[in-house]
């Protein structure tokens, strides 16, 4: 097969990047046809008819075309692609829509001014297909370029930018309406029992987050950190002041930074003396600012422009822990920036809390192969040394491999996290709430205990479905034979009742 398109670009300029997303090929025998990898990689396989051409400017209008932007394979296209007969293409197609783009993305990645006059007719048009990929839809006048006549609706800068494609996992997700399949959820309760379940939920997020790293918080670090939950959304948190901030409140005083990391920082697994396994490079610190000014301004476009509040909190959370601007706090951090953009975002119900943390720790595997996703192919091109006391030192340049992530695999992921969290995790806490509730009430009918005594007795009827085994039960010697079968009855009468109203309202009666 014969690459067209970024592949062909890639070997022609002999080009060091990731792979691309999408990699089209010429077959000699055969049609048209799409193979998925099992890394989500797409390889696209084209009849001869489609071949664009010999000039590596016409694989560039096909690549833009057909395989979409890739950040990062273009802006090391164009630092060594002749800017002549670029700008020629360009000349002989200046209203084209990828000839516009890519002029645009030239400058845009700040190399230099191609020698060709402003545009003055033609229609705008968008960086990014906006049905392909989640963009700052709507973007205002400030983001019309009159040079080229494009709108800029890129989420970033070019000092960092992400992109995420639509795909149709993706779409499905976006079908499910999560944020109203939550709304209704919470409406089947009152506010009493809501507020009770936030506060356990907030606990539970705090420490599935911690547990995550094989942390314990103490009681202490568990109310700061659960205090900095209650606060998200509300402040902007996309700035180094507020960051320092937040890692400040959630790690041992000794590791609190003052800002940004100076230092190469690393993730790994010590497995015995001089036996380090890393698992993912972040930037260099020189290259860590403008990647983080980036972010931040990212965060803050995509958030101003109403861009979907997954998207947002993928490149917020995701996109944070890729960067790793701290030495100590980051994973905390990035699943604290989920939720943040999930409210900002008016995702989240209010009042509400969406545990994820909890899910990606019951699924720890997708949560990994969500990080792998990108941190995998990233440190197959990072070059690094360790010395003895486990310092690191990062032996090539590796910027352009961090400034341009697709983030579409996390944010599949965190749909998948997010929709399991609504439907198990937030589902589970409220209805069990509901039947603790109401099966209080009716043994309270039975015999007036002493509130410990009583939420004790439930905690060990509610497991059992309304059942008390021998050995719970001789904890009450207090309860006669008869009043224990009576209790017995109460809760399984409550735990039928939230069963049988759970049926009616699924069924769409309710």
């Amino acid at each position: 097969m014969n690459p067209i398109g970024y592949r062909h670009l890639i070997e022609r300029f002999r080009l060091d990047v990731l792979p691309p997303v999408v990699s089209s090929f010429l077959v000699e025998r055969g049609r048209r046809r799409t193979v998925v990898t099992m890394s989500g990689r797409v390889e696209e396989q084209y009849p001869k008819r489609d071949d664009p051409g010999s000039a590596w400017v016409d694989h560039l209008r096909f690549a833009l075309k057909h395989e979409g932007v890739e950040l990062g394979v273009l802006s090391a296209l164009f630092r060594v692609a002749p800017a002549k007969e670029l700008s020629a293409w360009i000349a002989s197609s200046p209203t084209g829509r990828y000839a516009r783009i890519a002029w645009f993305l030239y400058e845009w990645f700040e190399l230099r001014r191609l020698p060709l006059p402003d545009l003055d007719r033609g229609s705008y048009q968008p960086v990014l297909d906006e049905d392909l990929y989640f963009a700052v839809r709507g973007a205002g006048p400030d983001r019309r370029v009159r040079r080229q006549r494009i709108v800029d609706n890129l989420p970033g800068t070019s000092s960092w930018c992400p992109t995420i494609r639509r795909t149709e996992q993706i779409r499905r997700f976006e079908a499910m309406r999560l944020d109203e399949l939550a709304a209704a959820l919470v409406r089947r309760f009152p506010p009493a029992l809501l507020q009770r379940a936030a506060s356990f939920l907030y606990i539970k997020e705090t420490r599935s987050s911690y547990a995550i790293e094989s942390l314990e918080p103490d009681r202490r670090r568990t109310a700061r950190f659960v205090e900095r939950l209650r606060e998200a959304g509300r402040a902007d948190c996309f700035s180094e002041e507020e960051l320092v901030r937040l890692q400040n409140a959630i790690v041992d005083e000794r590791y609190a930074e003052q800002g940004f990391r100076t230092v190469q920082n690393y993730v790994g697994q010590t497995l015995g003396p001089t036996r380090e396994v890393v698992h993912f490079v972040p930037p260099k610190p020189v290259d860590l600012r403008p990647m983080m000014e980036g972010w931040m301004a990212g965060c803050r476009r995509m958030l101003d422009a109403g861009a979907h509040p997954v998207a947002v909190a993928t490149v917020a959370g995701f996109g944070f822990v890729f960067i790793h601007p701290f030495e100590d706090g980051n994973g905390r951090l990035h699943r604290f920036l989920i939720h943040h953009a999930l409210v900002a975002g008016k995702f989240v119900p209010p009042g509400v809390i969406f545990p994820v943390s909890a899910t990606m720790l019951r699924q720890m595997d997708q949560y990994d192969a969500a990080l792998e996703a990108w941190s995998r192919p990233v440190g197959e091109k990072t070059d690094f040394a360790l010395d003895a006391e486990g310092r690191m030192t990062v032996e090539n340049e590796t910027a352009s491999f961090h400034r341009f992530p697709d983030l579409t695999a996390q944010a599949e992921a965190l749909f998948g996290f997010i929709e399991e969290t609504i439907r198990t995790e937030m589902t589970t806490e409220l209805e069990y709430l509901a039947v603790f509730d109401n099966a209080r009430d009716a043994v309270r009918d039975i015999i007036d205990m002493p509130d410990r005594r009583l939420d004790l007795l439930l905690r060990y009827c509610l497991p059992g479905k309304g059942s008390l085994s021998r050995t719970k039960r001789s904890q009450f010697p207090e309860l006669t034979s008869d009043e224990v079968e009576r209790i017995e009855a109460a809760v399984r009468s409550a735990i039928a009742d939230a069963e049988e109203r759970r049926g009616y309202e699924e069924s769409g009666d309710g």
